[in-house]
């Protein structure tokens, strides 16, 4: 496509910034005035900072103050669970109904947190099954001892969604509603019972303040503390200390002779702020090859340098509790590729989902509070079946499809999130671009029809929530479900993201100022010979075909947006629906029309009203219904005292625009665009059709340049059906 219409000052400035990361920015002003202006750092940071903020963030007390806070908000006690899902609902819902099917958006995996940097598109079921989960297992009904398994291909988002979970975690507890408090002892005297010269020792899982009621004493102090407590929540104690905090607690209980007041005398009771950079509350385990996978990365190891301190590997405190299963307690642990685990690994992993409980090397079982997450590819999970070893551990999981969406609309979101004019710098984006990409990547996606006379791209716009004749909602519905498969394979968002991204470059580095949708699907198609995870050669020739229906398809949108643009006159629209109003009332009224031009009445115009008619397909045997049909419309309005408008009804208008570009493209002559000789007239009309472009379909220059040469090229071939 040409770039003629490119100035040489846009060559010479995209020349210049073209093996840059960023666009040329334009100048601020004189250097010396921006060095002239003080910056004062100390200042900048005494406004950013907030000083109550970081004192509710570092609250230190004693036991006693802690069980005050229990009694005013006692949701600060809750489990992972419990806290997971309150975060979750905290961020607001929106419900709506898909094709009959009531659906729960849940704004939280909108990422709000980051202005959507993370967030999820199309993956509503997916997120309302997740949730059900976490509201399940909040309650206590089983599902809180499995783990939850995230299942999907590749690139589907289960990262993702793992990663807004730990951010939304972090700062959850970092708010007022989402506070947890944890512990450390203090020993002033440095008796010894914290270790030679110790003064203080944290809990290393940071465990839940309430841990330290002795189990004889809990039921008691639960029926005192729950007494005439508003809402629905009761504080509960489940679990036990670790062992260094018990090996701890018994000493001062030893020294005190069981008076366990003054045993809790020295705990200081503080609060917890998840962090995965701190690795406090929240873990994430990758498996490595077998040869250097160890268990005590998920539950600790000894450290041997304590050893000498304490005098025994026995002790507790000589026992790094810094494996992931530790970190990760009262917040989440993230399974990465979980089903890649060496067999030896489960037998933690299902101690943990089942029992709540890890087994650190020489000591007794330890209890954990936290939600495991999974998440692995259909290569793993199909081995998973048909492995027996796995049996256990396929009975202690919750499996949560996460497909590739299937719905253009959310696939569109996708790359615009990531390829916009705030990010995109020297380079344009033509409209449809990003559509057609995404509009590839769903068709791979989708099952061929079982009905022969529906396309995989009539699926693709009924999913989209077009309608097409003899379709309703519940046939589509219909279609979903004799689909089970959909969205399980294709084409990956990554793939598209990463073409798009070459076709960038590409134009950048060759000094084009737009990328167009042709230049990216050469990309898509180019890069299916090496693709590493297609080696079919019957897949990749259906992918090559469905590459040639969405290039059909895109020359079909870009002639009806010409088409719209040259006959986008709206006095000579309102003059052509006029004269056709003016014969269609005089046809259904057996009356004559009168000729503005000679001043006598005539019949009506029936070939002026067939050109219109046929032109949305009104056969000759429907032609009367039809014309009733608009006379009776303009009527109902008439009555209700409202003016006919041919934009209100969606057909008329279709029909009167292409009857108009019928009648004008001969006119404008846009065949001629593809010599180099045109007359000042018809370049005068073409600029006309070329700003109506840039203004109501979003084009610029360039690009709207490039489309009329190609289309124009398609009409100097002769296939201007149906354009």
């Amino acid at each position: 496509m040409s770039t003629s219409n490119q100035s040489p000052l846009e060559n010479e400035d995209i020349r210049m910034h073209n093996n840059r990361y960023e666009a040329p920015v334009e100048n601020s002003g004189p250097k010396e005035s921006v060095m002239s202006e003080s910056f004062n750092l100390k200042n900048v940071l005494q406004k950013l900072q907030n000083e109550k903020n970081y004192a509710d963030l570092n609250w230190s007390g004693s036991f006693d103050e802690y069980l005050d806070i229990v009694r005013k908000t006692p949701e600060v006690t809750r489990n992972s669970f419990q806290r997971m899902y309150d975060m979750i609902m905290a961020a607001g819902t929106r419900e709506y109904i898909d094709f009959k099917k009531p659906i729960i958006h849940y704004n939280f995996f909108d990422d709000p947190l980051e202005d959507g940097a993370d967030a999820v598109f199309g993956m509503d079921i997916p997120m309302m099954k997740l949730v059900n989960v976490l509201r399940s297992a909040a309650a206590g009904y089983g599902t809180e001892k499995r783990v939850i398994l995230l299942h999907g291909p590749v690139g589907s988002a289960k990262s993702t969604v793992c990663r807004m979970l730990k951010k939304g975690l972090e700062d959850y507890s970092r708010k007022e509603e989402g506070a947890l408090y944890t512990f450390e002892w203090i020993d002033e005297e440095a008796s010894g019972i914290l270790g030679p010269e110790m003064t203080s020792f944290r809990s290393p899982m940071n465990e839940e303040p309430l841990l330290l009621i002795p189990d004889e004493m809990r039921e008691s102090f639960l029926s005192e503390i729950n007494k005439g407590l508003d809402g629905d929540f009761r504080v509960n104690i489940k679990g036990e200390l670790s062992p260094p905090c018990r090996f701890i607690f018994n000493q001062f209980l030893e020294k005190y002779n069981g008076d366990v007041t003054k045993v809790l005398q020295h705990v200081k009771v503080r609060r917890m702020v998840i962090s995965e950079q701190d690795r406090v509350g929240l873990g994430t385990f990758q498996p490595k090859d077998e040869k250097n996978q160890d268990s005590t990365e998920l539950t600790g190891d000894i450290n041997y340098r304590k050893i000498a301190q304490y005098g025994s590997d026995s002790d507790p405190r000589a026992f790094n509790f810094d494996g992931e299963f530790c970190v990760a307690n009262r917040g989440m642990i993230e399974f990465v590729e979980v089903l890649k685990l060496d067999v030896a690994f489960l037998y933690d992993l299902l101690g943990a989902s089942q029992e709540h409980r890890i087994k650190p090397k020489k000591f007794a079982q330890t209890h954990i509070d936290e939600v495991i997450i999974g998440h692995t590819n259909e290569p793993e999970y199909k081995r998973l079946q048909n492995n027996e070893f796995m049996e256990a551990l396929r009975d202690r999981t919750v499996k949560i499809d996460i497909p590739y969406i299937t719905r253009l609309n959310y696939e569109t979101q996708i790359y615009k999130k990531d390829f916009n004019v705030k990010k995109v710098r020297g380079v344009s984006i033509a409209p449809h671009t990003i559509e057609m990409a995404a509009m590839w990547a769903i068709l791979t996606r989708l099952e061929v029809p079982k009905k022969a006379n529906l396309t995989r791209l009539q699926k693709l716009k009924l999913y989209n929530g077009k309608t097409l004749p003899g379709y309703t909602e519940d046939n589509v519905r219909e279609l979903r479900k004799e689909s089970k498969r959909e969205g399980m394979e294709g084409i990956s968002a990554r793939y598209i993201q990463d073409k798009i991204s070459n076709a960038l470059v590409n134009a950048q580095n060759s000094n084009r100022g737009s990328v167009n949708p042709f230049m990216v699907l050469n990309e898509l198609e180019g890069g299916l010979k090496n693709h590493s995870l297609i080696s079919n050669d019957d897949r990749k020739k259906e992918y090559r075909e469905l590459l040639g229906v969405v290039k059909q398809e895109y020359e079909e949108v870009i002639k009806g947006e010409v088409q719209r643009a040259i006959s986008a006159d709206e006095s000579a629209l309102q003059r052509l629906c006029g004269n056709y109003i003016d014969n269609v009332k005089a046809y259904t009224q057996k009356e004559r029309v009168r000729n503005a031009f000679t001043g006598k009445d005539e019949e009506p115009d029936e070939r002026l009203m067939r050109s219109i008619e046929e032109k949305i397909e009104i056969p000759e045997s429907r032609k009367d219904d039809f014309r009733r049909e608009i006379m009776n419309y303009i009527g109902a309005l008439s009555i209700d005292g409202k003016k006919f408008d041919y934009k209100s009804n969606e057909r008329l208008h279709k029909a009167l625009e292409l009857k108009l570009f019928e009648d004008q493209k001969d006119t404008i002559k846009l065949s001629t665009l593809v010599s180099s000789a045109t007359d000042r007239d018809t370049q005068e009309k073409i600029e006309i059709v070329k700003s109506r472009l840039i203004k109501d379909f979003g084009y610029d220059e360039i690009s709207a340049t490039d489309v009329l040469n190609y289309v124009s090229s398609i009409f100097a071939r002769g296939d201007t059906k149906n354009p």
